[in-house]
Parts: C-alpha cells; sequence; structure tokens
C-alpha cells in the first residue's frame, strides 16, 4: 500500500520552520481514495477485535468514564452510562496488518525523520472513533502531561493525525491552539476530579488562539506533544475516524508494551 521512496515525503526546510512556529503542520491528501475505502474497513475489523478481546479484559471507571484494559491495549468507552461504543483504542497497530503497516508508512514516517532525525521508533499509538451523533469531544489538553512521568524525552514524542474521514467543526474536528508548545508542559486542571490534571488549566492559554484543522480524508496533521489540542462533540449524521500515532527516537521501548517496535530506516 505504502510508496518505496521516501526522500520526497520529507518536510522541506519551510515546513519545518512553520511546524516549529505553530507546533503543528497540516498536509492534505496524502492518502488516496483507494486507500481510504481499504482503510475504512481495516478499522472496523480492528475495532470488532477490540471490542471481542475487552470482554476479558480489566474494567475501571475514572470520572465515570469506563475504560477496559486488556494486555497493554486500553479501551475507553463512551461517557453515556452502559455505552457500547468504543471511543478510543491504544495501541491499535496490532489489531490489523495495514495499520501495522501505517507505522512504517514513508508518507508519515518521512515527515517524522525530519522532526526527530533519522533513526526513529513508535512511542504510542491510537484510533479515536467519533462517531456520528455520538462521538464524544476532548478537552483541551497537552499529550506531554500523560507521558512526562514515563519518560524522560517527552519533548521527542511528535505525532501524526491521520484522518480516516472529512472533517469539520460539525463532526469535531481538531483543533490546535498554535504556537502553545513554546511553553513547555503545562499544569493541569485542579478541578478535583481524577482526570482533571490531565487537561490543561484554561489559565495557561488563550482558547481564541485556536485553529480549527477541517481537513479532507487522507490528510496528515503532524503536532508537538506540547501543543495543546482539543475537540468538540460529533453533532453530524457522519464519522470522524481517525488514527494518531507518535513516535520518539531510536532504542527507547514503546509506552504500553515496553517493547521497542523498529521502524526501518528510510534513505534518501
Amino acid at each position: 500500500m505504502a510508496p518505496e521512496s521516501s526522500k520526497e515525503f520529507k518536510l522541506s526546510l519551510e515546513e519545518v520552520s512553520n511546524y516549529r512556529r505553530d507546533g503543528f503542520l497540516v498536509r492534505e491528501n496524502v492518502f488516496s481514495s483507494d486507500e481510504l475505502s481499504r482503510l475504512h474497513g481495516s478499522v472496523e475489523v480492528a475495532v470488532e477485535k477490540a471490542k471481542r478481546l475487552s470482554l476479558r479484559g480489566k474494567t475501571y471507571h475514572l470520572d465515570e468514564k469506563r475504560f477496559v484494559d486488556v494486555d497493554s491495549m486500553t479501551v475507553q468507552f463512551e461517557h453515556s452510562a452502559q455505552s457500547e461504543t468504543i471511543r478510543v483504542i491504544e495501541p491499535a497497530h496490532h489489531l490489523h496488518v495495514d495499520l501495522e503497516s501505517l507505522v512504517d508508512d514513508p508518507r508519515i514516517v518521512g515527515p517524522m525523520q525530519s522532526v526527530i532525525g533519522p533513526e526513529i521508533k513508535i512511542w504510542t499509538n491510537k484510533l479515536n472513533l467519533k462517531r456520528p451523533e455520538e462521538g464524544s469531544g476532548f478537552g483541551w489538553h497537552q499529550d506531554s502531561a500523560y507521558w512526562v512521568h514515563d519518560c524522560d524525552h517527552v519533548d521527542l514524542l511528535p505525532n501524526v493525525y491521520l484522518a480516516f474521514d472529512d472533517t469539520d467543526e460539525e463532526n469535531g474536528c481538531l483543533r490546535m491552539i498554535r504556537g502553545s508548545h513554546l511553553n513547555g508542559c503545562l499544569p493541569g486542571r485542579s478541578d478535583g476530579s481524577q482526570l482533571g490534571g490531565f487537561f490543561t488549566d484554561p489559565n495557561s492559554f488563550e482558547e481564541s488562539d485556536q485553529v480549527l484543522l477541517e481537513v479532507s480524508a487522507g490528510s496528515i496533521v503532524l503536532f508537538d506533544p506540547h501543543c495543546i489540542h482539543g475537540s468538540t462533540p460529533n453533532l453530524s449524521d457522519r464519522p470522524r475516524r481517525a488514527i494518531i500515532m507518535t513516535y520518539q527516537p531510536a532504542n527507547f521501548p514503546m509506552l504500553k508494551t515496553g517493547q521497542v517496535r523498529n521502524v526501518p530506516l528510510l534513505s534518501d
């Protein structure tokens, strides 16, 4: 499915400069409609597999939200009581060969090499499944707040968001606070909730600096681990599915599995 060459997919000097300035970068229409059609099916197969596996997992609740741990995978369910709709799966690449292939795809790896360096490994990845009229939003947060206690190189954990569907304001597109990454890891909310510390203190940034990333299916968004981002619920009758893959320098293990997941070194 992936092209064999990689040099053409690395970031230009201008793109690197824009990424460093804003904390994010968009590349439109990286994957074709035929590839997306196949990936849509692969995602749904992966979701059904995760649902079956969750039946034997360990269930727990944080702020009345249901999570299930199955070995090294965490499945999050939608917030409504007794919902059986999966919201997030992390990691997810092992659930389908097509998702595994995305980890090594030069259209994704090339840009990550431009940010981190030539030798990289996967840190984590997750499927976000914002279902029509049901998919909940994600509050303003930095990914670094989740990872800062698990590694010493949190500054070097950039993300690639691959949109499987067209995204807009109505179906809860990704939103970024431009330039917020320049302030490093910011304090979390002090609201007494179990998960509050993972959401960014609203006094630490200006919400008016947000940028709505309304992108077409097959587009990718690169963003810094310190860049504040979030989304609103899906109010449409359309899905807003995506995979987010996070990379890191070589020789470090993955977040949940503890294994080193190699990414082939792409030559010029």
